[in-house]
């Protein structure tokens, strides 16, 4: 009897063993990107999809936890079964936003506000029993980084106002000059003083019409130093007989 019984356990085990081995083989499989890049403020999407042989129970589970970039060791922060649980302290807490849609093999979160302290490695753990098996596990490496400068707008109206008004200024002055040359010159012979004189009188000189308009009459104003010379211009003068006709 004793036999009987050894027997039948003996060969129940190794029916459950077949049945194991000829059973397929229940896994489970998380992808998330390698890496993610992103700027100081920004709304970061921390990506994570599975793939299940077996459907959907309560007992699925998701977890995301986060490895600091300068090393340690990983920390829980984020949880869901049946229902979400965000973080209710540490640099997280309130920067978490489920994005997940289990029935479509979605685990995905959104972190707010991303800063430099973000930087570090993200994992996505993924739980669905019976699935023990494959990979239930990704990570993530998370590159923060400080926004390039920008240009505003009003920054480019002050930089157009400071610089292009006052060459426009300039350009416009020196090609009204270049136009009008001549109506300045015009202006500057209009305007000479009628004291000026001209050349030749500066040294002394008379033109030779001056000197042909010279009459007796004139002679007769010169000095007396000058009387003798003056009569022996007029006794010319009186032999001609015209001399006296004039004065």
């Amino acid at each position: 009897m004793r036999g009987l019984c050894a027997g039948s356990s003996g060969f129940g085990a190794v029916l459950l063993l077949l049945c194991l081995v000829l059973s397929p083989v229940c896994s489970i499989t998380v992808t998330t990107p390698a890496e993610r890049h992103a700027s100081k403020g920004d709304a970061v999407l921390l990506s994570c999809t599975f793939t299940s042989t077996n459907r959907m129970t309560s007992k699925m589970s998701v977890d995301w936890s986060y490895r600091p970039q300068s090393g340690g060791r990983p920390e829980t922060f984020f949880h869901f079964s049946s229902q979400v649980f965000y973080p209710t302290e540490g640099q997280f807490r309130g920067r978490i936003q489920w994005q997940g849609r289990p029935a479509h093999g979605d685990a995905s979160i959104l972190l707010i506000n991303a800063t430099l302290n973000d930087n570090g490695t993200y994992t996505c753990s993924v739980r669905n029993p019976p699935d023990v098996h494959g990979s239930p596990t990704s990570q993530t490496v998370l590159t923060v980084t400080n926004k390039p400068a920008s240009i505003r707008f009003s920054d480019v109206a002050v930089l157009l106002t400071l610089v292009l008004l006052p060459s426009a200024v300039i350009t416009l002055i020196l090609i009204g000059k270049m136009l009008c040359p001549t109506k300045q010159h015009n202006q500057s012979k209009s305007s000479r003083s009628p004291i000026e004189v001209t050349e030749g009188e500066v040294y002394g000189f008379s033109s030779p019409k001056t000197r042909e308009s010279t009459t007796c009459c004139d002679l007769c104003l010169m000095d007396l130093e000058d009387e003798e010379f003056y009569n022996i211009k007029s006794e010319h003068a009186l032999e001609e007989g015209f001399a006296e006709s004039r004065c």
